[in-house]
């Protein structure tokens, strides 16, 4: 029977154990001659330590000589025992004995060379039975060069470069065998791939150092080689780990391209493509295979696939020469050089590239840096190298999920899991390792052949439907520039727009406009400073800022917290309005997206404590803000970086106020490491602050809008609340601000249950006792819990709510300065109220701290009610009354933007990850803010297209007619022109085709109306229970809920109505505030964001409270 092929280190198949056992008897051998011939080296030498006298330089040369003479007997002992073992193998020809000692070295000389010849043919064909992952069965790992010397005798070399490839390929083939899945007899790579399984099966849990299993110690050996050689240039493992590379790349590719992310526009063949002279005329093009179409007659310009179509001959060369003198170059970094020596340094280090590497940046191979991977049940984070298990794509029917479990969460499951709604077997579940190497993509010019990074050509996979999308290089588009041939696009399309055409809003034209007036401002504090005319000092230019998110949302009160103080009649939900704000900077002609905020506004209608209150839930910036290394001139000093980040942010406080805002609340929290906020992947030299710093870092910002009029006064929440005072005269958790995402919120929940247990606990203890001790305990808790400030003191409700302000207290004690309290209005000292349309009394004679004490005009006729001796919070003060006027109420400052990568900072930090959108560099961090204004001004169509009210056709984007005054009505352009309507018609929005400007605000509401109203039929369509609905679409959206209730492929098995029915309540669960909503899946759908959501919260919760307790203890 034919078997898979000899393993490694054997000839045939039978004879491997025995060969393998006498090579490693030969090897001890001669390790134990060796170590003797040196121990009798330094026998010698102790012998003359042991006299008192040192070994000569002639007594160690002669001693050293007879070591030498000793391995050289040795190794004739050695060659005679190989040629004696030959003898013995080879059948001598007759009258052998009766010949020459000349005759027979000739003759044993000719019968090695032919034995060689065999074993090299037997191993070549034993090589190429062993089947590999590669295509067609190997994987091809280079030729040993044909197999035959001069004269067609084998020599030594060759036979080693025979016995080396025949290693690649056995490591090869247990490679595949350890990953592949097919049942024995139906792997597409090779029939024998279940006899390499068994002995991978065996392999993973033999330790016998004598195991007879065929193969198993020549396999375990080959393996330990390679899972601990390091060496680059190992003949070996070096060739194996890149073809592992380029199948992890293949792999990965493909699976990206699935999902709808960046795809290379034509793969590249190899990353060592083989000679073409006809391609391009030059050595190391790819190969004609992968030169596919050509642009024949048609005349440049636009293709719409690279952002250099737009740029000018200079910006194309400031471009390229940022991408080849990089910082990585010592000779050219921090240099200022004119244009003409910056393009010779470029042009001189590309020319020092090879020929497989991109002709833009000079580098052959670039990976992206892998992302982390989370575990769906403990939340830990599965380490590099990592096994774990996920949810195949065929599974789901080709939607790659993201979901992974840790090898100890995987053994908890019992039976299966539930993933968003969905139900999983654990047996669907498969085991992967956390390896991935993914290599940026490549795109060929349709010109000249060259191969270039995508990212360095800034190229929009997007755009490459079909992977036949044109696209010129930089090279060829100088060329064609300088010959007439092109002129730079002016009227961009919808894949190249800038930052500047985003839709403006008043918050972000309040800051834009701001910043530009305070900026300019500094700029001529630098030249005063200086004596320099204005226009020599450098300056921030092309700074754009958006709001790119403003959407409501509703925090419902976690279950726990809610349900302990229910008697107090704490919100359920309070309502918010979350937004997005992105600063952009034109650098290099491309915008770079330099800072994102993420904001929760809870206005005026919000209950208490968070009414009238603002959370700067995250922000995030990368370093490549230009002109860099520039000190303001300004009270302060610090960089000008700095500088603009901070006005921002005292730009925002000012709006914020304006508007009726009291408060700001921040909480001081730098991100760990590996950890992101909202830009993935920032450049290495980019340190992260900090604790400390951080905090310093918003503090001189506030203390700046202090001195500016626009903040009130400063605190924290441990001082503001009391929560260290020994007089246990501690505010109630009720009064604490109640925030997404906050500190607060998450470790009350962890902490009550705990709290209720103890109380149980100590209730238990207590039973039996007398009653009136019971009341005496409880007055006393009474007299601890605030001087009966508390509903219901003295209760569990009141105790339970004194414990976690006590543990609040004690936890944060050490780290109070991190939650910093930002008061916009004038606060009563002693209700906490915000001061508004009333008489505020406060001390004429502020603290050392700069605070001021005030109180409102209730709390000051309280307290002056009071006897003297009784009059502690105004006693040896001198207050003083001023009128304060009333707040506006906080009113919406425009309409809606939603925005589905930037609904959370976790959701634009998924589609960075998945797609590789990184910011670890500037090249990578202008490809990544294309592709980010590409989103924003191309958000994806809705799921539900409108229907034709007549003729029941759906209709495409851009074909059908609207009515203005019936509801819900469409017409097809046949049925306007043959029946008609009574009423006004217009185009139902904008053509794929037609949009090569971007959307315009009419169509950015055209699409926002067309959403809602899906959204309203199919919460209608929910509850409609008539047989003949007037709407067609309801009927239609019916049939698609009896569909998906009735399919029994469903959309993870791949159906296609299946998978339209869940996008329609994915989308609708992401706006759907309902506390009890119709829709099916709805409370599931926002239910798994929720915990997602928590997940993420927790793991930042413990990772700052293990930092916490780090500085605690360095204390």
């Amino acid at each position: 029977m034919k078997g898979p092929g000899p393993g490694p280190g054997s000839h045939h198949p039978g004879g491997a154990q025995q060969q393998h056992m006498l090579m490693m008897q030969q090897q001890q051998h001669r390790a134990m001659q060796q170590a003797s011939m040196q121990q009798s080296l330094n026998d010698a030498q102790a012998a003359a330590r042991g006299k008192g006298k040192k070994m000569t330089a002639a007594q160690l040369k002669a001693a050293q000589a007879a070591q030498q003479k000793q391995q050289m007997m040795l190794q004739q002992q050695q060659m005679a025992q190989r040629m004696g073992n030959s003898q013995q193998q080879l059948k001598m020809p007759p009258g052998y004995a009766n010949m020459t000692p000349q005759q027979q070295q000739a003759v044993q000389q000719k019968m090695q060379q032919q034995r060689a010849a065999a074993m090299a043919a037997h191993a070549q064909r034993a090589g190429g039975g062993g089947p590999g992952p590669g295509g067609g069965g190997q994987v091809n790992m280079g030729h040993p060069g044909g197999g035959h010397g001069p004269g067609g005798v084998m020599t030594e070399e060759h036979i080693k470069k025979a016995y080396i490839v025949k290693q690649q390929r056995w490591l090869l083939f247990l490679r595949h065998a350890s990953k592949c899945q097919a049942q024995e007899g139906r792997c597409q790579y090779t029939p024998h791939c279940h006899v390499a399984k068994s002995l991978w099966e065996h392999v993973l849990r033999c330790t016998d150092p004598q195991c007879a299993y065929p193969r198993c110690l020549a396999s375990r050996e080959l393996l330990k080689h390679h899972q601990n050689c390091k060496d680059a240039r190992c003949p070996v493992c070096g060739p194996v780990r890149s073809a592992m590379l380029k199948q992890r790349s293949q792999v990965l590719m493909q699976q990206q391209q699935q999902q709808g992310g960046p795809a290379a526009k034509r793969m590249r063949v190899d990353g060592a493509p083989a000679f073409n002279a006809g391609a391009g005329g030059r050595p190391g093009a790819p190969a004609p295979s992968a030169v596919r179409g050509s642009v024949g007659q048609k005349r440049p310009g636009g293709e719409g696939t690279s952002l250099l179509e737009c740029f000018s001959p200079d910006e194309v060369r400031t471009h390229l020469a940022s991408l080849r003198l990089c910082d990585a170059n010592p000779l050219t970094k921090g240099q200022p050089m004119s244009a003409r020596r910056r393009d010779q340094e470029a042009e001189r280090a590309i020319a020092g590239a090879t020929e497989q590497a991109c002709r833009a940046c000079g580098v052959e191979r670039l990976t992206f840096e892998p992302p982390p991977l989370y575990c769906y049940g403990c939340v830990g984070r599965i380490k590099r190298g990592q096994v774990y298990y996920h949810i195949p794509a065929h599974v789901t029917g080709g939607e790659a999920r993201k979901d992974a479990w840790c090898n100890a969460c995987y053994n908890a499951i019992n039976g299966s899991v539930e993933v968003e709604g969905t139900r999983f077997l654990k047996t669907q579940l498969a085991k992967k390792k956390n390896d991935d190497d993914l290599e940026e993509p490549w795109v060929q010019c349709d010109y000249c052949n060259d191969w270039y990074h995508q990212i360095c050509v800034l190229f929009n996979g997007r755009r490459n439907e079909g992977g036949e999308a044109p696209f010129t290089c930089p090279s060829c588009i100088l060329s064609q520039l300088e010959k007439k041939e092109r002129t730079p696009t002016t009227q961009r399309p919808s894949s190249q727009l800038p930052a500047s055409v985003l839709p403006q809003t008043r918050l972000s034209y309040f800051l834009e406009e701001r910043l530009r007036k305070v900026m300019g401002a500094e700029r001529g504090e630098r030249a005063r400073a200086v004596g320099k005319p204005v226009d020599e000092m450098p300056a921030a230019e092309g700074l754009t800022i958006r709001v790119v998110s403003s959407v409501d949302k509703k925090l419902e009160t976690k279950p726990g917290f809610r349900d302990a103080f229910k008697d107090q009649n704490y919100p359920s939900e309070f309502p918010y309005r979350s937004k997005v704000l992105l600063l952009f900077q034109k650098i290099e002609g491309v915008d770079v997206c330099l800072l994102g905020i993420y904001v929760q506004e809870y206005g005026s209608d919000c209950p208490a404590p968070n009414a009238r209150r603002v959370y700067l839930s995250y922000l995030d910036s990368v370093k490549y803000f230009r002109p860099s290394g520039v000190l303001v001139a300004a009270e302060g000093g610090g960089a000008l970086r700095t500088y603009c980040y901070h006005q921002i942010l005292i730009g925002y406080l000012q709006y914020i106020k304006q508007r009726g805002f009291a408060s700001c609340f921040i909480w001081a929290c730098p991100p760990f490491q590996g950890e992101d906020y909202i830009l993935y992947c920032h450049p290495k030299e980019q340190k992260t602050p900090k604790s400390d710093k951080l905090r310093e870092w918003y503090l001189k910002m506030l203390r700046q809008a202090q001195k500016e009029g626009i903040v009130v006064s400063l605190g924290n929440l441990h001082d503001e609340f009391k929560l260290g005072n020994q007089n246990h005269d501690i505010a109630s958790a009720t009064e604490l601000p109640y925030f997404d995402g906050d500190y607060f919120p998450g470790v009350a929940e962890d902490w009550i249950p705990g709290i209720l247990k103890e109380q149980a606990e100590a209730a238990k203890r207590n039973k039996g006792k007398a009653k009136g001790g019971v009341v005496a305990t409880s007055s006393v808790s009474a007299r601890k819990s605030g001087k009966g400030k508390r509903l219901g003191a003295g209760t569990p409700e009141a105790e339970l709510d004194t414990e976690l302000m006590k543990k609040l207290g004690t936890t944060i004690a050490n780290m109070r300065h991190d939650f910093i309290m930002v008061h916009l209005a004038h606060q009563c000292a002693q209700c906490r109220k915000v001061i508004a349309d009333d008489n505020r009394w406060y001390d004429s004679a502020p603290t050392t701290s700069g605070q001021v004490f005030e109180l409102c005009q209730e709390c000051y006729d309280v307290e002056s009610a009071l006897p003297a001796h009784e009059k502690t919070v105004t006693k040896g003060r001198d207050l003083v009354c001023e009128r304060v006027e009333e707040l506006p109420d906080v009113k919406e400052d425009g309409e809606a933007m939603e925005s589905e990568f930037f609904d959370t900072r976790q959701a634009f930090l998924s589609l960075c990850q998945g797609n590789h959108f990184q910011f670890d560099s500037l090249r990578r961090a202008k490809h990544t803010t294309m592709m980010v204004l590409y989103h924003l001004n191309n958000p994806s169509e809705p799921a539900f297209v409108a229907t034709c009210n007549v003729c029941q056709r759906e209709l495409e984007p851009g074909k059908g007619w609207r009515c203005e005054t019936c509801a819900d009505f469409d017409m097809c352009e046949e049925c306007k022109n043959t029946v008609g309507h009574e009423h006004a018609l217009r185009r139902g929005g904008a053509n794929r085709g037609d949009r090569g400007a971007g959307m315009t605000e009419e169509d950015r509401r055209d699409r926002a109306a067309q959403i809602q109203r899906t959204m309203e039929l199919l919460v209608h369509a929910t509850t409609c229970r008539a047989q003949n609905c007037g709407s067609p679409n309801c009927t239609k959206v019916k049939h698609l809920f009896r569909h998906a209730t009735a399919c029994p492929v469903k959309a993870g098995g791949g159906c296609q109505l299946c998978r339209k029915m869940w996008t329609l309540l994915q989308v609708h669960s992401k706006g759907c505030t309902e506390t009890d909503c119709p829709v099916p899946r709805c409370r599931d759908l926002k239910e798994y964001r929720r915990r997602a959501q928590d997940q993420v919260e927790e793991r930042r919760r413990e990772q700052y409270r293990a930092y916490m307790a780090a500085q605690a203890g360095q204390r």
